[in-house]
């Protein structure tokens, strides 16, 4: 491993590593390899000279959890795979066994930066009076305090275990942290091997307390080397020749028996065998015990091959505490969303508002409270005589899942699609699902092999001699910690075509009902990829005949072959593409005679870009009020458009069409200083910060930070003072 730091200028103006295709996939790139390239340029971010401290902090740590869930997903699959003697090819042409050597390979280089990245701020953060693991800031008083921390708070609970004939070899749990000590006898001389497992309730460090030490620094130090200094209380009449930390990685996904009768029982055990899953990865320190070493492997039952070794930190994702610290001057400039001025025009009154136009929300800079308050707001009105909506992911503490409740204990009718299969939030939502049902709520489940990813919500309310139906479609989850850092739109509308369509829906997963004719809505996995598919036709047939044609499209990801061969046709026929692709893109943009008339960029910046929007010219120059406009739940992965419930809503109203494709999808077209050009052999590189044309370099997070969106301005919009952008770069006018 390397010892010398990579300087911030070094690593943010490197290209990231090539995903070079395979010899029997050439027009495609690998989707494990597309993926540690989206984590490169996160962590690129770590090394962003433009973001305060523990920001760049933040990001590393981001990169770190990253990699533990690849590994314990991705990595875990392909390790399946190799043993039961999988040989299918992915996409590129590599066997399962290929993709594992190069994964491993990238794994060890990527590892070596987050270190290499984590010395860099560990010594700008102490020339910020921030010092993390550094026993030389310690004074005597904080060595006092720390010994009496140990004593009363740790060592209750660690548990030393020896490792011999006469000790089973202890359980360590999936991301599980221990200490292996290599002891002596005093008596005897007699060797010994003892290991301390780090129970997952300690916190990774622990904050020297502000009055043992310096006015105005921050210490912390790991749970970790603080069980290491005191060891000795834990092992009277040893030596201690030497100790070594490890963390071990689980394969952590579940699989479902198509069959299986009882979906919440069988979840519940599965979620139990994940917690046991094989062990996929270990770290260890760089100097660790060769005789400890060995014993792990054995035990654990893993090859060198899945030995990560580090002279650094091990779970740079535990940084994420040290994020927290209360150093204003180290991060972001507070934001605070703002509430849609024309549901205020209503006093409030999200139906009145939404009776009167259709109206789009964006995330994170509007207020996910929005949403919350439409469910409540149905919770509480007596016209209201029922309530549907899917939950894929709600977190720990959910306003909507309480609104439903409160409407359910109201009196109305409310049925909630809760999907069990929604990674690691499984054991969550079986909570909330018995929760919810305690209440008098209607649990759905949805099907066994599909999950349910669309996110949508019905409100039926009677109004006059009839019943009105609101709808809100969502790009993203209805929870309220992503909705604070995921780019999202949520979409309410009245459209009684859009109504009944969404009905359909929901009676397609509550009670397996196929819809029949749907008047707008696209649905997977009936016909979502069909309707892209004509979509993509019908700008080839306008290049055809010599009218505008272009494709903009927006998303996390682009793994389908399908839909990549569709665009390299698209290309091929003349149909300018502009793709914005967050992560995974095994779509090879810019070769001769394939895709040059593509173009792929990715957005890393302070918000996690997560919206979905697709957008097709017709017949007219981009961006125009023609385009044929929609948002959706589903990427562009074979998984979301053949085996999940995903939708594709059309943008119909002029106010929000103008919104999402001349304001949301533009500036993500524009943005010049969060960005990354996708090249031909698989790298990545910054988008060029300079304007060919003299205008400004263009953030857009900065600009959606900055400007009210145009649905939600309400009466003010006439007024002006909403600056549109133009597709000059970096303009607006």
């Amino acid at each position: 491993m390397s010892s010398q730091p990579i300087t911030t200028e070094e690593f943010a103006a490197r290209e990231t590593q090539p995903a070079i295709a395979g010899s029997e996939g050439e027009n495609y790139f690998n989707r494990e390899l597309s993926w540690l390239a989206f984590n490169e340029r996160v962590l690129a971010e770590a090394c962003n000279a433009q973001y305060p401290l523990l920001e760049r902090l933040r990001f590393l740590a981001i990169a770190g959890s990253n990699l533990d869930e690849f590994t314990m997903i991705r990595v875990s699959g392909l390790v399946g795979q190799v043993q039961r003697g999988i040989d299918k090819p992915a996409i590129d042409g590599r066997s399962p066994s290929q993709q594992l050597a190069a994964i491993r390979e990238r794994l060890a280089v990527l590892s070596e930066r987050q270190q290499d990245i984590w010395r860099e701020l560990h010594d700008r953060l102490a020339l910020a009076d921030i010092h993390i693991a550094d026993e030389q800031r310690i004074k005597p008083a904080a060595y006092k305090w720390l010994k009496a921390f140990f004593i009363n708070e740790i060592l209750p609970i660690i548990t030393p275990q020896a490792l011999d004939p006469a000790h089973p070899f202890p359980f360590v749990q999936n991301e599980g942290m221990g200490l292996l000590f290599t002891l002596t006898r005093n008596s005897d001389h007699e060797p010994l091997i003892e290991m301390i497992l780090i129970p997952s309730a300690l916190p990774r460090f622990v904050r020297v307390p502000s009055e043992v030490s310096d006015p105005g620094e921050a210490i912390y130090i790991s749970i970790a080397s603080l069980i290491q200094r005191y060891a000795k209380k834990l092992f009277p009449g040893f030596t201690i020749e030497g100790d070594g930390l490890f963390r071990v990685l689980r394969d952590s996904d579940i699989e479902i028996e198509e069959e299986a009768e009882d979906l919440v029982r069988t979840f519940r055990s599965a979620i139990q065998r994940r917690r046991r899953g094989q062990v996929i990865q270990l770290e260890l320190e760089e100097d660790f015990d060769p005789q400890a070493e060995a014993i792990l492997l054995e035990q654990l039952g893993v090859t060198e091959a899945a030995v990560i070794k580090t002279d650094g930190m091990i779970g740079i994702d535990g940084l994420a505490e040290i994020v927290d610290e209360d150093r204003p001057d180290l991060k972001f400039d507070a934001y605070t969303p703002r509430y849609p001025e024309r549901i205020r025009e209503h006093d409030g009154d999200a139906f009145s508002a939404i009776r009167e136009k259709d109206i789009i929300i964006h995330h994170p800079y509007e207020s996910f409270e929005v949403v919350v308050d439409f469910i409540r707001q149905a919770a509480a009105d007596p016209d209201v005589v029922a309530i549907k909506q899917t939950l894929y992911r709600a977190g720990a503490q959910s306003n909507v899942i309480n609104a439903l409740i409160e409407a359910a204990e109201a009196g109305i009718s409310v049925t909630a699609v809760v999907e069990l299969k929604a990674r690691f939030d499984e054991e969550q939502n079986l909570k909330w699902a018995s929760k919810l049902e305690r209440a008098g709520v209607q649990v759905i489940y949805g099907f066994t092999d599909w999950k349910t990813h669309a996110k949508c919500a019905i409100v039926v309310r009677r109004e006059g001699d009839g019943f009105r139906t609101y709808c809100h479609f969502g790009t993203g989850n209805y929870h309220p910690v992503t909705a604070k850092i995921y780019t999202d739109l949520s979409f309410f509308t009245a459209n009684p075509k859009l109504g009944r369509d969404v009905a359909k829906m929901f009676n397609f997963v509550t009670g397996y009902v196929e819809p029949k004719g749907l008047d707008l809505i696209a649905i997977a996995p009936l016909n979502l990829r069909e309707e892209l598919y004509s979509r993509i036709d019908t700008e080839i047939a306008n290049a055809a005949k010599g009218k505008p044609a272009a494709i903009w499209l927006k998303c996390n990801q682009i793994t389908d072959q399908g839909m990549i061969d569709r665009l390299y046709a698209a290309s091929n026929a003349g149909v300018s593409v502009e793709l914005v692709v967050r992560g995974i893109c095994c779509l090879r943009p810019g070769v001769p005679g394939l895709s040059e008339n593509i173009r792929v960029k990715s957005i890393i910046g302070r918000f996690l870009e997560h919206s979905r929007i697709f957008a097709f010219a017709n017949g007219h120059a981009m961006p125009s009020p023609q385009a044929a406009l929609f948002i959706s739940s589903a990427d562009l992965m074979e998984r979301n458009l053949d085996r999940r419930i995903e939708s594709l809503i059309p943008i119909l109203n002029r106010t929000v069409h103008d919104q999402v494709l001349q304001q949301v999808l533009l500036a993500n077209m524009l943005d010049t200083e969060q960005s990354w050009w996708l090249h031909a052999d698989g790298s990545y590189s910054r988008v060029e910060n300079v304007m060919e044309d003299g205008g400004k370099p263009f953030n857009c997070h900065r600009y959606f930070m900055t400007n009210p969106s145009l649905s939600g301005r309400g009466g003010a919009l006439e007024a002006g003072g909403v600056p549109k952008l133009s597709l000059r770069r970096g303009r607006t006018g």
